[in-house]
């Protein structure tokens, strides 16, 4: 097999962010394409088989772009400009990096980083109702909130409403102390956090105060009309069938909608249907209605987080295939024993007429 090399000019000031600390995204991406890559002189030399050089090439390009457009490169945006490199969608990181929904508090730019993020977000912009359906650290609920807040101080809603089913995760809490705020309060506690860090503690107090953002538990909504508004509805794979229509109905004039869940951590007690399962089936012919289904590759967390979903992922589909097969298996036996009991009466007739 025939080496081939090709030199990259990366600039001094965005080395260290390009290459990592230690040169750590230079290694993964030696070991991603079976490279050699040699750093001198604000220069690069990638060595390797035509093909693999030209993707790593690619993948210093972009990352280089991303760093000149003044973010900071993670490890998970060198492990996505891989991914994508290997599905000649390289470029896609570049143009999703375009699209600055706001910035949180301390001045920090909120993007989408992924494809199923961008497809996320340009939904919510052009659905009334939109579900966001993926696993943990897909950005499903801070996305929401990016959107809905900028969504309040472009004056395109009047209010903001968060809401989850306040329901433990797999344990049972008993009574909370303090009053009906402190008792739901732990359960809402993500929405908070992302608000604070959004639009910061004091805008979010006087805008509660003047009644311009509301955080409340699923119950509150039954008999209202949300008009005018921005509405979240969060953790939406523990509610009841009863309760997610309930919700879907509440929606008035004015409004933008987006529901989000992850289907795989249900906490219903067991034999209990999830309202989100519903109405995914119920709802998914409805044109005016957005469906984003994000998958372990939009996984924006630790990198160690997307190895955990996809290691779950992986587990459950397993679990699923076996009790298919074991299912099958009870079928047969079943079967079995039905035609030998079959045989056996039949056989016995056949003795008594003899």
């Amino acid at each position: 097999m025939s080496l081939t090399e090709t030199i990259i000019d990366i600039p001094a000031e965005h080395e260290k962010n390009v290459f990592g600390g230690f040169d750590v995204y230079a290694k993964i991406i030696e070991r991603a394409f079976n490279v050699t890559i040699i750093a001198r002189n604000g220069e690069i030399k990638v060595i390797g088989a035509n093909e693999d050089v030209v993707r790593a090439k690619s993948v210093f390009v972009q990352l280089l772009e991303l760093s000149k457009r003044g973010n900071q490169i993670t490890e998970q945006n060198v492990n996505y400009a891989i991914s994508l490199c290997y599905e000649d969608k390289e470029r896609e990181i570049v143009e999703i990096d375009k699209d600055l929904i706001c910035h949180t508090i301390s001045g920090k730019p909120i993007k989408p980083k992924t494809i199923g993020q961008k497809t996320y977000v340009d939904l919510i912009r052009k659905k009334m109702i939109v579900f966001g359906v993926g696993p943990a650290g897909t950005g499903k609920t801070y996305l929401a909130m990016a959107m809905g807040i900028t969504a309040f101080k472009n004056d395109e809603v009047s209010k903001i409403i968060l809401t989850r089913p306040a329901i433990e995760a797999g344990e049972k809490l008993g009574f909370l102390p303090g009053d009906l705020q402190s008792k739901v309060d732990p359960y809402l506690r993500p929405l908070y956090d992302a608000l604070y860090q959004i639009m910061g503690p004091e805008a979010y107090l006087k805008n509660t105060e003047k009644g311009l953002i509301e955080v409340a538990p699923l119950a509150y909504m039954r008999g209202r009309t949300l008009e005018n508004a921005f509405i979240i509805l969060d953790e939406a794979q523990n509610t009841t069938p009863a309760q997610m229509k309930m919700f879907l109905t509440r929606i008035g004039f004015g409004s933008k909608v987006v529901i989000t869940g992850d289907l795989t951590q249900k906490d219903l007690p067991i034999g209990s249907k999830s309202g989100l399962d519903v109405a995914l089936n119920v709802l998914s012919k409805i044109e005016d209605i957005g469906f984003s289904y994000l998958t372990s590759q939009d996984v924006v967390r630790h990198p160690l987080v997307q190895k955990i979903v996809k290691a779950y992922d992986s587990y459950e589909e397993k679990q699923k295939r076996f009790e298919i097969k074991t299912q099958e298996q009870g079928r047969q036996k079943r079967v079995s024993k039905i035609n030998y009991r079959s045989e056996k009466i039949r056989g016995n007739r056949d003795e008594s007429r003899q």
